[in-house]
């Protein structure tokens, strides 16, 4: 089995590339084709292709929406699961107030530095997830996401 390389910020998003690249061009093809097949010639059966077209893309959107956002839960009470136990009794009491993203983002912070971040994170410092994300020194893996 060959190893994995070390997670970062820089490379921690997923791509499969049959889902995200031969799924989604195929399908998104065959959606201009059955268009145009419809535009060409009018027909009831061209109207139905058309649709189970868009019906196939939009269950591809979905077939990765729902899996993510179970992940997001599950992440979600990890991290607060994580944080009950890092966090000075301060914070402790104010972990509801980090918002889902912000958890997610966090996940990827050390054990040291979890807690300046959610402190800086409940404080307002970070716009987005992805400032709280540039701002981890130590980047900790997650390598089973979806």
């Amino acid at each position: 089995m060959s190893e994995r390389p070390t997670q970062s910020l820089a490379n921690h998003a997923r791509f499969v590339p049959a889902y995200h690249f031969v799924a989604a061009t195929l399908l998104t093809l065959n959606l201009l084709y059955r268009a145009y097949h419809l535009f060409r010639a009018p027909s009831v059966g061209a109207g139905f292709d058309l649709a189970l077209a868009v019906t196939f893309l939009i269950m591809l959107l979905y077939l990765r929406i729902f899996p993510l956002k179970a992940q997001d839960r599950v992440i979600r009470l990890e991290e607060r699961l994580r944080l009950a136990r890092l966090l000075p009794e301060d914070l402790k009491g104010r972990i509801e107030e980090l918002r889902p993203g912000q958890l997610v983002a966090l996940r990827f912070a050390s054990d040291e530095e979890l807690p300046e971040l959610a402190r800086r994170a409940l404080g307002g410092e970070f716009a987005t997830p992805g400032d709280i994300k540039k701002a981890i020194r130590n980047w900790r893996g997650d390598y089973l996401r979806v």
